[in-house]
């Protein structure tokens, strides 16, 4: 099947005319649903029906929201969410690949694939393509319109937006793959012979040096210094860029200077160049581009630190300083490390923030220095970060990728959160917290948590657990907005951690009194309070070995899970190799029989 295809470009149009899609990092894909078959289609028209057979499932499930469109025809992007607007393309690559039916059900079962779809080629069995995209869009969003809000959903509509700034903001933040700018009056055209789909691709800019060239694929390997500068560490190799004229002398150089072995030509690291690419994976450039050769830099600049500062994206108006200065002593951890670990993160964690005054431990030198906290906004917090009054208190909200940037230079360590946001008085969550006495008891966290999980799901609750990113864990309940009082959950955790404490007097206690707890662990109900605050999910702790307050799947709750096992150094692999655990966090506050919990802590 001939689709349209994007065509690339630098700038993104503007004007009345256009309007601005996400572009998703997956297989381009069409989707032939009829009454009686439904296929998955790549641009290729190789047949992926059975290596992504839970879209099909999906779409079975729910045929009877689609039945009145169909026969239909989708076009979109195949792929693997790792949040909203980031689509991980070496998990489908991987997926793409597998044969075994086995195993392709282990993957999909674990990572599922969805279908973004931007696009109706046919509907009620009449091709669309003549269309204007204008009214293709307005029969996807009434085709849509009843589709089922369930968690995952595997056929989602892709957004559009009107305005381009908009749309190219949230690329950046959540670090897409760019944007598709759509004319609105045009119709379907197979191909690239057009001039009404672009594509503006989120380039990542970085420096590395030219160490190599092999005249059999006209390729030259990129490499960068290992942070001693001993090591050269290849990262790639990338040909496209650069004018014919400056190629052509590029590879002169080489073939003439060069140490030749077989067909490569080695030289010693003094070329350098800034290329543009989507991404690093396993220490491997995607789409590499030269952007120019950069004689003026210094090939020991060009290092593996630098490279992963430069892949982080950090926005350019924020003041980021001191990158060099030491966070974790033991650890060799820098700010610089700090904050690329808070840029990685800020999809999964900012989500948590909406509309809730922060408490911040700031550690000014470092976690093994003078700490101190910070509940309100100073002189000194930044302008773009967003304040809040009450009671003429001038609270702070963290709500954007350049206020959470900001509090992390400023050597914000640590961000705590109340259970309630800034415009009400009430719960939008519950929280247990549950304390053993030291690491060494953390499987009494194992058991506590157990324990506690079993009575939530006897009321069907759903809940939601992480480590403290100290030495225990912490239960998390959502809860729909202003259904439950502050003194009705009261009841709640009191009556849940009561009921464990007996059952289990030897391990836990409510005790409050550190002297008098012997040992057992600490069931903290108590915590949950109006203006108390909890560890915020994925926020770093002040800990020696810069442990992180880590979402689980509760499968993980098990006697393998240790609290040291999260960091800064490996949480951003583990959410994008694994997903994030509390992904379908605000979906569930829909779904939780808060009336049925209402009457329970309400009655005599």
């Amino acid at each position: 099947m001939d689709i349209m295809k994007p065509i690339a470009t630098e700038l993104a149009p503007t004007g009345d005319e256009w309007c601005y899609e996400v572009k998703y990092d997956g297989f381009r894909c069409v989707l032939v649903w009829t009454k009686d078959s439904i296929q998955l289609l790549s641009k290729r028209e190789h047949d992926l029906t059975n290596q992504f057979s839970e879209i099909i499932a999906f779409c079975k499930k729910h045929e009877q929201t689609f039945s009145a469109y169909l026969p239909l025809i989708f076009d979109g992007e195949l792929v693997i969410l790792n949040q909203a607007y980031q689509a991980n393309f070496p998990l489908i690559q991987t997926r793409g690949r597998m044969k075994r039916q086995e195993k392709i059900q282990q993957e999909a079962n674990k990572r599922p694939a969805t279908l973004m779809v931007f696009d109706c080629l046919q509907e009620k069995g009449k091709d669309t393509l003549q269309l204007p995209y204008i009214k293709r869009r307005q029969r996807l969003e009434d085709i849509f319109s009843l589709s089922p809000h369930t968690y995952p959903c595997l056929l989602q509509l892709v957004e559009v937006f009107e305005n381009v700034e908009a749309c190219q903001k949230l690329v950046f933040d959540y670090k897409g793959e760019g944007v598709i700018a759509k004319r609105k009056r045009s119709i379907y055209k197979k191909g690239k012979n057009h001039r009404d789909w672009l594509k503006i691709k989120n380039w990542r800019i970085i420096q590395g040096i030219l160490t190599a060239y092999d005249h059999k694929n006209d390729y030259f390997t990129v490499s960068v210094y290992d942070d001693s500068h001993t090591t050269l560490i290849p990262i790639g190799k990338c040909k496209h860029g650069l004018t014919k004229s400056v190629h052509h002398v590029l590879r002169d150089f080489f073939q003439e200077n060069g140490e030749k072995v077989n067909s490569v030509y080695t030289l010693p690291p003094t070329t350098c160049a800034r290329i543009r690419t989507l991404d690093l994976h396993q220490h491997e450039l995607r789409e590499p581009e030269f952007e120019q050769l950069t004689p003026e830099i210094d090939a020991k600049q060009c290092t593996i630190t630098k490279l992963k500062e430069d892949m982080a994206m950090f926005p350019k108006h924020v003041n980021i300083t001191s990158l060099d200065k030491t966070y974790w002593l033991e650890l060799h951890l820098t700010k610089r490390d700090y904050l690329v670990y808070l840029r990685e993160i800020s999809p999964f964690m900012l989500r948590f923030f909406h509309k809730k005054a922060v408490t911040l431990i700031r550690c000014p030198d470092g976690v093994h220095g003078e700490i101190f906290f910070q509940k309100h906004a100073r002189e000194s917090t930044p302008e773009h970060i967003t304040k809040h009054v009450i009671d003429e208190e001038v609270f702070i909200i963290c709500d954007s990728l350049e206020a959470l940037l900001s509090l992390g230079n400023q050597a914000a360590i640590e961000y705590h959160l109340p259970f309630q946001t800034v415009t009400s008085d009430t719960p939008n969550e519950i929280v247990f917290d549950l304390d053993p006495p030291s690491r060494e008891s953390f499987h009494l966290a194992i058991e506590a948590a157990i324990n506690i999980k079993q009575l939530l799901d006897s009321f069907q609750l759903l809940s939601f657990i992480k480590t403290s990113g100290n030495k225990g864990l912490q239960i998390h309940i959502p809860l729909p907005e202003n259904s439950l009082t502050y003194e009705d959950t009261a009841i709640f955790t009191k009556a849940i951690a009561w009921t464990v404490e007996k059952k289990h007097p030897n391990l836990f206690t409510t005790e409050r009194m550190k002297n008098k707890r012997n040992g057992r662990l600490y069931l903290d109900y108590v915590q949950h309070g109006k203006d108390k605050t909890i560890i915020a999910p994925y926020s770093a702790r002040k800990t020696m070995d810069a442990t992180v307050a880590t979402p689980l799947f509760w499968e993980e709750v098990n006697e393998d899970l240790h609290p040291k096992q999260f960091t800064i150094k490996n949480v951003v692999e583990r959410v994008k190799r694994l997903g994030c655990p509390f992904a379908s966090y605000n979906q569930a506050r829909k779904k939780q029989p808060w009336e049925r919990l209402l009457e329970i802590v309400r009655s005599d």
